[in-house]
């Protein structure tokens, strides 16, 4: 009873500073984890928490197990710090990610790297991912067997096996297909449960009006700073429409790309520009915050902490990585 009372001071103490991660949320997430061998982890966050994680609405968590700490003694700051990444990675888009993929950390100027994907294994840094035993969305916890190394380096390092596009996505306004009818039900619920109502909302109105579905990629804002623009009927379609790519570009295409790569939007004349702040990927200067939120065979849906503006003007939340 005591080691679960301080579970949940631990993660009560993580995420006091985090708006986007419910209360509730969290007492569901103490409850599990005190279950699943991750406890000498969530007892160690507590510690140390406020000095080692910035405000942040998503959070990915690679967890040592148990075993690990019992085998390896307490972490210093920095090598917590390397466990933890401000955007948030469900364990099937790291199944998806091509071996090479780089996910950032809160360990200044160092990544985690993909050094094998499947449907069945996937590791990072070298270091197996057991389990996800937890994941709401915003807050995701990643079970791995063992300490990962922040001066790991992979074979052949900074070269992803397989051939991935790296020059132009083929991106057109052409129709792909007969996928026909309201196609976008599943990804709007999805959203919703994401904290991207908002966007979801702009889904179910259909406001691109085709018959035949083509490719498409959506980039939606939390609802945090989407929340000023309900109610302006005049602005939804252009808010909507620039935040809409006529082609599926996964995350890890998106990672393949050089800064400066420039996406059209179904919204005439304005492009969003892809760049790099340290290893956050950006997008208009609006930092990406959920990669792959939802895919299907046609559609991905990326989440981000801002509105894409016009005329240079970009909104996004106070969280900061």
């Amino acid at each position: 009873m005591a080691a679960k009372l301080l579970l949940s001071l631990t993660f009560l103490f993580l995420f006091s500073f985090s708006s986007s991660v419910p209360m509730e949320t969290l007492l569901e997430a103490t409850d599990i984890l005190s279950n699943s061998g991750y406890l000498s982890m969530a007892l160690t966050l507590q510690l140390v928490s406020d000095s080692i994680i910035p405000h942040s609405p998503s959070l990915t968590v690679f967890s040592p197990s148990d075993s690990a700490f019992s085998h390896s003694g307490q972490p210093s700051r920095a090598l917590l710090q390397f466990h933890l990444s401000p955007l948030t990675f469900r364990l099937n888009s790291l199944q998806s990610l091509p071996q090479g993929s780089q996910i950032p950390t809160f360990f200044t100027n160092h990544s985690l790297t993909i050094t094998s994907s499947g449907n069945s294994t996937v590791s990072v840094n070298g270091v197996n991912i057991t389990d996800a035993p937890y994941d709401d969305g915003s807050l995701v916890i990643i079970g791995i067997d063992n300490f990962l190394d922040p001066g790991f380096e992979p074979a052949g390092a900074g070269q992803p096996e397989g051939t991935y596009v790296t020059g132009n996505l083929g991106c057109s306004f052409d129709s792909a297909g007969s996928r026909t009818g309201s196609a976008f039900s599943d990804a709007a619920r999805v959203l919703r449960s994401k904290g991207c109502s908002v966007m979801a909302s702009f889904l179910d109105l259909q406001l691109l009006g085709f018959k035949d579905q083509p490719m498409l990629t959506i980039f939606a804002p939390i609802d945090e700073v989407m929340n000023g623009y309900v109610g302006n009927v005049e602005e939804y379609a252009s808010i909507f429409l620039r935040h809409v790519v006529p082609c599926k570009i996964m995350w890890k295409d998106l990672l393949n790309y050089d800064d400066g790569m420039v996406f059209d939007t179904y919204l005439e004349g304005f492009g969003i520009t892809m760049s790099r702040s340290g290893d956050i990927l950006m997008l208009n200067e609006v930092p990406v915050s959920f990669p792959d939120m939802y895919q299907n065979d046609w559609l991905v849906v990326h989440g981000i902490r801002g509105v894409l503006g016009v005329d240079g003007q970009q909104e996004t939340s106070d969280g900061e990585f």
